[in-house]
């Protein structure tokens, strides 16, 4: 029965979703969880460079799975043939996959599985399994999309988020340290959650958003850093639409990554397991271990990306002296 009257509750936003058409889940690993489930997969070709959420889903579902090496363009080193069922799951690092590599693995391959969790603003390559992560990009405490022509029969309920959301309001009026915990907790959960649809308080916060502003400043404030780190960078990087983090990749990285920290700049380090599977001469652990993921969201300005960079010009130039 509908309640009437009483205490008016956080408004009703009337704003299109950027990902409309997607299939709406509670998390990014529980969009593998359904294309697996939906595609029958029974072996996933993953990279060593990634963090574990797929791999628990794999071990939690009996996938059985098999990693191979990307390169320094970021893109990945595999030339083996797959088998029926067998799927390749490409990591599209920090936007840098563009479509028309996407649509040349894609013929290649056959079968893959394109994670843009890092690429919020790249749509999809048609007919090709694609998930997105919302909590990446956008203060929500949860939500993913995901593109796939594959049905998954069972039923699904949907998430509710509303005992999730006390680190993202108290990091509004204070400072992030002082939720961080909760945070942390946070992400922990969605390794013991179901299959659940995005819940409707997530929807409702997405509908809130101004995109085209959000897309706009953080592709302004990749293009900033680009420019300013372009020589220093051992990647050579695209301007992806909407990036998600500026990666800068340099020697001696995790000690800058310290110093930065000490001016209040945290820099994560975004693949940590992969210190526990690959060994120290590989690429994937130097990468780990020295790319500085430094931010470019929408919270940040052209000046504030001057700062950024001037901290780590004066990091770097100080470590070189000692």
């Amino acid at each position: 029965m509908k309640e009437y009257g009483g205490y008016i509750e956080l408004e009703t936003f009337h704003g299109p979703e950027f990902h409309e058409n997607a299939i709406a889940l509670n998390s990014g690993r529980h969009c593998v969880e359904y294309v697996i489930r939906a595609r029958q997969i029974k072996k996933l070709f993953l990279p060593y460079f990634l963090c574990d959420s797929v791999r628990s889903v794999c071990s939690r579902l009996g996938i059985e799975t098999e990693f191979y090496h990307i390169d320094d363009r970021l893109l990945p080193i595999f030339k083996q043939k797959m088998c029926e069922g067998e799927y390749l799951y490409l990591v599209n690092y920090y936007g840098q996959v563009s479509n028309e590599k996407i649509e040349e693995l894609k013929a290649q391959h056959r079968n893959i599985l394109v994670d843009n969790v890092q690429a919020f603003f790249q749509l999809p390559v048609a007919g090709v399994d694609t998930l997105y992560s919302c909590r990446k990009f956008f203060g929500v405490a949860d939500g993913a999309y995901l593109y796939t022509d594959a049905i998954y029969d069972e039923p699904i309920e949907c998430d509710y988020s509303y005992d999730r959301m006390h680190f993202l309001l108290g990091r509004y009026e204070k400072q992030a340290s002082c939720f961080y915990s909760e945070y942390r907790n946070n992400n922990k959960l969605f390794g013991s959650m179901s299959l659940l649809y995005m819940s409707e308080l997530t929807h409702n916060l997405l509908r809130g958003i101004d995109y085209e502003m959000i897309e706009k400043q953080r592709t302004r404030n990749f293009e900033y850093l680009d420019k300013r780190f372009r020589v220093t960078n051992r990647l050579r990087l695209t301007v992806p639409r909407g990036g998600f983090m500026y990666p800068l990749y340099i020697a001696d990285g995790a000690n800058i990554r310290k110093q930065l920290q000490q001016k209040k700049i945290y820099i994560p380090t975004l693949w940590p397991d992969v210190f526990d599977v690959c060994q120290e001469s590989t690429l994937e652990y130097n990468m780990a271990e020295n790319i500085l993921p430094l931010p470019i969201d929408q919270r940040y300005s052209l000046k504030d990306m001057e700062y950024i960079a001037d901290e780590v010009d004066a990091a770097i130039a100080s470590w070189e002296k000692a």
